[in-house]
């Protein structure tokens, strides 16, 4: 009782909805042993940017071997599926055959008949129609013949019919040859002729010929060993002849020796004749394997005296009914032998055998009794396929003690039991047997109407429950190596799966499999047909699948399934909670048992959960309603039936109504399921239009958790045309009949476009990457807006790299886009309506053009990848549109390369100069990047087409400095040259072009020249009449889209595959075009039909369903192993919380000492290469990080004086890196970069002590979209708050955005009323919402959060007049902080003071170049700057807060020949750096010349 309360208590929690967790909580993950209360309990520490999302991006993992599922429906080759049986009976009652001699006394009854009890004809009878009756109670559905003493003639006759009648079915040939002799050594059997006087011999050849394949074959005789082993071998020769000759059967036949043989005896044994066997003892455990089971155990066991033979075949009950004795036996009888089969026998044999068909799972399941009595009378039963002996196995055991407690229990039963002494046997039945056939068991003569008798159950499957709890209990989930105590392999061959290691590398555990199942998992199975046990079986069965992919394909296996969905028709309401959840497991698995969903009904049970509205009849309620929208996604997916089952049962509008329920796995699974369900079905758009779900979608891409936006993004995207199964997509939002042909295109561009603009910006990569998804579809449906798009870019483009914008070509050239554009509106007539309606349409197109363009130079690889996929098929349609043949447009050569001025371009004046947005409709729409980057101009992108992939060029990535370290190889060197990749980097650039994309090197893709642009002499056609055809181009699309969904598109599959496969119209790919001959709506003298011999890459394919579906597959009711107790990862979290604490210890004791002692202890010298700008040491591991002038960021071990990492951090050329910072340092570490191009990136890996993985490149964004042109910028200034994962970015722009690291999106925007770049951010590290802000002309002021945008700033101080430094907190009183600037001044200021310093510093006349204090004591540190006529070294003070002396001032060569005119970089107004050990009395100062000094506090 205690075990079940255990068990069920998972079943009973709540789960979390935390955006930023990977998983939610069950109730067994908040079970602690008290083992567990022995160990120290880590601090709850929230790591940011390590969710599952980040180390994979939404793509999913490798699929290990589980992937191929062992096919657990019995579907391997050969399956057998009896039709019909012969029951032949030879046996010649009262004539003994010649060969063989019987003993006296000697075996008699036959199916329990005597038949020397009556006359023979009626004897045959009787024995006959017991056979039959023993036959059926193995399965009724198949009608058997009994054939009694046949002659050679009826046999044929017979056999021949029944292969008629099965078809192509399996027929089971039942044969007793107890009457004629032993078959011969050649495979002979035996008959009669018509008048009984000869045996007549008949040759296995025949009897193949007459039944064919396949069969079951039974073979009853002493040497029945020759009939199975000559069977054999002529059906191999058949087979190789049909092979040899005819090449194989024809469909539908199998090959012979795919039919399965069970022979009672070898070659030279006989069949047992002792007297108190049955002489078909063989024939008796096949067909009654309870009479003969209980007959042999009273033969070899010891029982009360008062417990007779007689009694014991009088056991009362029902074999079909459990709760009678003789029926549980027959259970127990079943559950251990179905255990011994599946634990001895490979799992293909298994699944044939035991899975396929019902009579031959009871005849090989009763072969094992028959194997286990027959050898101990010196008979081996055999069978093809040949099995491992089973006769020894230990479960037998427990056989035999079930068999005693219930026989135990017979006296006082049969006693209870009214008319059990006065049933006299039959006449025809023999001693010790009972009356009746084998279904029915001591029924009595009279109506009880009470219980006859107080049975006591057997324990057996209550202990069974118990030792499989145990297993579960006592490490089920842990691994081990590969023996006899692991996961078998499956068939000896594939490898069974592991779990997946989420970073992708090969960890230390990566050779560990999971361990050996427990052997009463088929037990665990039978239990499922017994209401007291059933729930907690299902607990138990719910743990166990829940261990991963592997044991739900075991479970599958030992035949789960139609158990699992009988339990779909109960009407429990205690059920419910974990039959979802193992239905979720198996539909992540294997997704194909949707069909039996649809067909059984059965997924309108999990429809009812969804959309019932009381939470509380299912314990945690939200978590098992997102498994429900799950499986019913599942179904729904490619799958038309399943789609419109699920709408018919109002799946569709119950998941739109959890679009806003609190749980976020909740609302990511409904929006998922939204998705599927629409996905290519036109029906269900119509529908979902009509009551505004995308409307509803858009506003929900401001939720908080990513995984959400991504799920809304993935439901746009299938409603925009994209596959949500394995079609390639299309069609757009399908016919939308219901909607006026505008209306239809302004919808689609306002999904689109709202879309794009609430994203564009968002921090998660795997976001973005599903809005280019939705924009690829956009493009596809309408391509001639996006050519037209492209053109009016390329012009604009041309005239800022022609020159100043007052020369006389810019305004012939402005002149050219604005009159095009202008005579297009014009070609609406008066209708100023459609006039402004157009105008505004084409605005969304560029301004989508605009955000598809930043997104090709995104700093996620994988987003920018994407992107370059959908540009490029934007600008190959350009290049074959009729604008190439416009001589505006000429070919540009290979090698050009635009202007850059450092690095950033600003887009402000020539967007504003375009003609789309002369007035734009809203500020939204009007303000294209200013920040993209030249390199993306069409000349890199036609750099682009000709390669294949897009490579960056030459002066997009950083080389490694000059001259090169001689500790960095040739391979070193490539791999520093690029930044860090992503974990799953597996997006893949397509090619618009017809040859496959190839990697190619740089010299081979500047040999390739771009596509050449078809020349035409003078064209007679101007821009705006291109422009027009496209147009209308893209409306005839829409056209015949509407069209052919009118007159029935839709054709409805019968079968997954059959949706997600609508085509469009017709007017899908770019060679499809065909406005050309439906051109008099236009005086185009050319076809617009752009874009022939192109590849159709759109839309894009997302993985993020996959990604999402693996979320089933993952533990959920047991933590982590990095939380688990004893593991690995645990173990090492635990040493460093306990490293951490003994430093915090530590420190603080310092701390006190340091204020008033010198800092001038070496501690460490390091020379790092070029010049280090930014510096961050870490606060518990001894790691330094340093980012040099030309970028390349490395690590440090600086207690070993050694280099751990060295990689590039692949901001473009002309930038630099402004901010550093370790993130996470309590749980391990994340360098965080801020670069002057406004992007941050994260790394994670970058120790390889630890054995990690390596180095990856963990997320990047854009953290400032608006960076201003200023003559003296400072980049990107980046303030991290580890306590409530809040990064405040400023920099140059003239506002401080607030971005929160749990949903990964910004927070807020603050103006910072100042025309002055900011320079340092400075937040309290506790809970204060207050910041520092310092800016470039020397103002300093302090934010609040909590107020409205206009009073954020609460103070400003004014004593500065020049570059504020650094800004600092005080670290031992709360309220004050410290400033610096560049003139050498050093101010403390008090929040509650007045608006001037408490106190003030003037340390260096000349200049001041870094500052930086103490978070733990109170000491700030100066450097002075570098003069003319003061290079050479560089005075350092260390300087105690609360006294006016400095502690130490030290002279620090700077390695300099000559006075630097400028600093290395723009962005950083010095030419040294300082950091602080946040935690130890320790500094580092980086010189000009790479030289790191690292000095520590003389605490003695």
């Amino acid at each position: 009782m205690g075990s079940d309360v255990l068990t069920e208590r998972a079943w009973g929690s709540t789960s979390t909805s935390d955006p930023s967790s990977t998983r939610t909580t069950n109730g067994a993950h908040g079970l602690r042993t008290a083992s567990d209360a022995t160990l120290p309990d880590p601090t709850p520490i929230i790591p940011y940017w390590s969710a599952k999302r980040h180390l994979t991006c939404g793509n999913a993992g490798p699929r290990s071997s589980s992937a191929r599922l062992f096919p657990w429906r019995g579907s391997a080759p050969g399956k057998l599926k009896t039709a019909n049986a012969a029951l032949v009976l030879c046996l010649n009652i009262d004539v003994d055959p010649p060969d063989i001699i019987k003993t006296n006394p000697c075996a008699a009854l036959e199916c329990w008949v005597n038949p020397h009890s009556l006359p023979s004809h009626k004897a045959l009878e009787a024995i006959g129609s017991n056979l039959q009756h023993q036959f059926e109670g193995l399965s009724l559905k198949i009608p058997y013949k009994p054939i009694l003493d046949p002659s050679y003639e009826d046999l044929r006759r017979f056999c021949i019919t029944l292969r008629k009648q099965a078809k192509d079915e399996t027929v089971c040939f039942y044969y007793n040859g107890h009457g004629v002799p032993k078959p011969t050594p050649s495979g002979e059997l035996w008959c009669f002729n018509r008048n009984y006087t000869q045996y007549i011999p008949v040759s296995l050849m025949e009897v193949q010929t007459w039944l064919g394949s396949p069969g079951v074959y039974i073979w009853d005789c002493s040497a029945a060993g020759h009939l199975l082993s000559n069977f054999i071998t002529f059906a191999e020769r058949r087979d190789q002849d049909a092979f040899t000759t005819r090449g194989g059967y024809a469909d539908g036949m199998q090959p012979y020796i795919n039919s399965l043989q069970l022979a009672a005896c070898a070659t030279h044994e006989q069949l047992p004749t002792c007297p108190e066997l049955p002489a078909d003892v063989f024939t008796s455990c096949l067909t009654s394997p309870i009479d003969i089971a209980l007959r042999y155990f009273i033969m070899t066991h010891h029982l009360p005296n008062n417990i007779t033979p007689d009694m014991v075949m009088q056991l009362p009950g029902d074999l079909k009914d459990r709760r009678t004795p003789l029926g549980e036996l027959n259970w127990i009888f079943t559950a251990i032998t179905d255990t011994i089969a599946w634990t001895t026998f490979p799992r293909d044999v298994f699944t044939r055998l035991y899975r396929s068909d019902l009579l031959i799972a009871s005849l090989f399941r009763n072969f094992l009794l028959a194997e286990r009595i027959m050898k101990n009378y010196h008979c081996t039963p055999h069978t093809y396929p040949p099995l491992p002996a089973t006769n020894t196995h230990q479960l037998w055991a427990a056989w035999d003690l079930a068999l005693d407690t219930c026989l135990r229990q017979l006296p006082e039963l049969l006693a209870k039991t009214p008319g059990a002494p006065n049933n006299p046997p039959s006449p025809i039945i023999g001693t010790g047997a009972r009356s009746g056939h084998i279904s029915q068991r001591g029924s009595s003569g009279a109506p009880n109407t009470e219980k006859p008798y107080q049975y006591v159950p057997s324990r057996f499957f209550t202990d069974q429950l118990t030792a499989f709890e145990v297993w579960i209990s006592r490490g089920g989930s842990a691994l081990t190596k590969r023996g006899p105590l692991s996961l078998p392999l499956q068939n000896g061959g594939d490898r069974c799966d592991t779990p997946d290691v989420i970073n992708g590398t090969t960890a230390p555990d990566a050779d560990l499999v999971p361990r050996k199942p427990p052997d009463q998992l088929p037990i665990v199975l039978q239990v499922l047909l017994s209401q007291p046990h059933r729930l907690r079986a299902l607990i138990l069965l719910s743990q166990f699948v829940d261990l991963g992919p592997w044991a739900v394909n075991l479970v599958l296996t030992i035949g789960i399934f139609p158990y699992i969905s009988k339990l779909l028709q109960a009407a429990g309401q205690d059920l419910r909670p974990v039959l979802i959840f193992i239905w979720a497991r198996i539909l992540a698995v294997d997704p194909s048992v949707q069909v039996d969903l649809y067909n059984t009904g059965g997924f309108k049970y999990f429809a009812n959960v969804l959309a019932t509205q009381e939470d509380n009849e299912l314990p945690n309620s939200s978590e098992h309603k997102a498994m429900c929208a799950f499986i019913l996604s599942a179904v729904a997916r490619d799958f038309y039936n399943g789609q419109m089952a699920c709408w018919r049962e109002r799946v569709f509008d119950a998941c739109s109504e959890r679009l806003e329920e609190g749980d976020f796995l909740l609302r990511q699974w409904s929006a998922l399921c939204i998705a599927q369900i629409w996905d290519s079905n036109d029906e269900v758009k119509v529908y979902g239009v009509d009551r505004g779900i995308q409307d509803k979608l858009i506003l929900m891409l401001s939720d908080d958790s990513p995984e959400v936006r991504s799920a809304v993004l993935y439901a746009l995207s299938t409603f925009m045309g994209a596959a949500g199964g394995k079609g390639q997509g299309g069609a757009g939002t399908g016919t939308q009949y219901q909607l006026e042909e505008r209306i239809h295109f302004r919808m689609e561009v306002a999904v689109a476009t709202g879309a794009t603009l609430a994203v564009r910006d968002d921090a998660s990569p795997m976001v973005r990457k599903e809005l280019l998804v939705l924009i690829s579809c956009l493009v596809r449906e309408w391509r001639g807006h996006f050519v037209v798009c492209a053109w009016m870019y390329w012009e604009e483009d041309r005239r800022w790299r022609a020159g100043e914008p007052h020369t006389h070509y810019h305004h012939v050239e402005e002149e050219v886009t604005a009159q095009a554009l202008a005579e297009w509106l014009d070609g609406f007539g008066d209708d100023e309506g459609s006039r402004e309606e157009n105008r505004v349409l084409l605005s969304s197109f560029f301004t989508i053009f605009v955000v598809l363009m930043e997104l090709t130079i995104d700093p996620y690889h994988e987003v920018a990848t994407l992107a370059q996929t959908v540009m490029d098929y934007i600008f190959a349609l350009l290049l074959a549109s009729p604008f190439a043949k416009l001589n505006l447009v000429p070919p540009l050569p290979v090698d050009h390369k635009p202007a850059v001025a450092n690095g950033v371009h600003s887009r402000v004046s020539s967007a504003q100069g375009s003609p789309l947005i002369q007035h734009p409709p809203s500020p939204s729409l009007s303000r294209p990047s200013n920040t993209l980057r030249r390199t993306s101009s069409f000349a890199n992108t036609l750099r682009h087409l000709a390669g294949g992939i897009p490579f960056p060029s030459s002066d997009e990535v950083r080389a490694p400095p000059s001259p090169v370290p001689p500790s960095l190889s040739r391979s070193d060197i490539f791999a520093a040259s690029r930044p860090p990749s992503p974990n799953f980097n597996v997006a893949q650039y397509a090619s618009p072009y017809s040859r496959p994309p190839t990697p190619l090197r740089d010299k081979e893709r500047d040999l390739i020249s771009p596509p050449v642009s078809p020349t035409a002499g003078t064209a007679t056609f101007l821009p705006s009449h291109v422009m027009e055809a496209l147009v209308e181009e893209d409306m005839v699309r829409l056209r015949a889209r509407r069209r052919e969904g009118a007159n029935g598109r839709r054709s409805a599959g019968s079968g997954p595959g059959h949706a997600g496969s609508s085509t469009g119209g017709g007017l899908n790919s770019p060679c499809e075009s065909t406005f050309s001959m439906d051109s008099n709506v236009s005086n185009v003298p050319l076809g617009c039909g752009t874009g022939n011999g192109l590849r159709d890459v759109l839309p894009l394919k997302s993985s993020f369903f996959a990604w999402c579906c693996e979320y089933f597959t993952e533990p959920q009711m047991r933590q982590t192993e990095a939380d688990e107790p004893g593991s690995v990862q645990y173990n090492y979290q635990v040493w460093r919380q306990q490293r951490n604490e003994q430093v915090i210890t530590e420190t603080q004791k310092q701390a006190v000492v340091a204020e008033s002692s010198r800092w001038d202890r070496p501690v460490a010298n390091l020379h790092v290469n070029n010049h280090p700008l930014c510096m961050a040491m870490h606060a518990y591991d001894p790691h330094l990080v340093i980012a040099n002038d030309n970028d390349m960021i490395s690590v440090w071990d600086w207690t070993q004086r050694k280099r751990l990492n060295y990689f590039c951090n692949g901001n473009p050329k002309g930038t630099s890196i402004t901010s550093l910072h370790i993130i996470n340092q309590d749980v391990g570490g994340i360098i965080m970069t801020g670069a002057a191009d406004g992007i941050v990136r994260l790394y994670r890996n970058y120790d390889p002590t630890v054995n990690q993985g390596p180095l990856q490149m963990v997320s990047s964004f854009r953290a400032l979209h608006e960076l201003i042109r200023v003559r003296r910028g400072s980049g990107l200034v980046l303030d991290w708050k580890q306590s409530g994962g809040t990064l405040l970015v400023g920099g140059d722009s003239r506002i401080i955005r607030v971005w929160d690291a749990h949903t990964e999106t910004q927070v807020l925007d603050l103006e910072t009323n100042c025309d002055s770049p900011v320079t340092s951010i400075t937040s309290d590290q506790g809970s204060s919402s207050t910041f520092i802000v310092g800016f470039a002309d020397g103002l300093v002021k302090v934010f609040d959060r909590r107020l409205e945008e206009e009073d954020a700033i609460v103070r400003s101080y004014h004593d500065h007049h020049s570059w504020i430094q650094n800004t600092k907190y005080h670290p031992r009183i709360s309220g004050q902080f410290l400033s610096a600037s560049l003139a050498g001044e050093v101010r403390l200021w008090d929040l509650r003071g007045s608006d001037t310093a408490a106190q003030a510093w003037d340390l260096h006349h000349t200049g001041l170049s870094a500052f930086d204090v103490h978070s733990q004591t109170g000491v700030f540190a100066t450097t002075s700057a570098l003069t003319p006529a003061n290079f050479r070294h560089q005075r350092l003070m260390v300087h105690s807060i609360s006294d006016s002396s400095p502690l130490s001032t030290l002279s620090l060569p700077t390695g300099l020949n000559a006075y630097p005119s400028r600093p290395p970089t723009p962005y950083i107004p010095r030419h040294t750096s300082f950091a602080f050990h946040p935690m130890e009395m320790l500094y580092a100062v980086g010189q000009p010349d790479g030289s790191v000094k690292i000095t520590g506090c003389k605490l003695t």
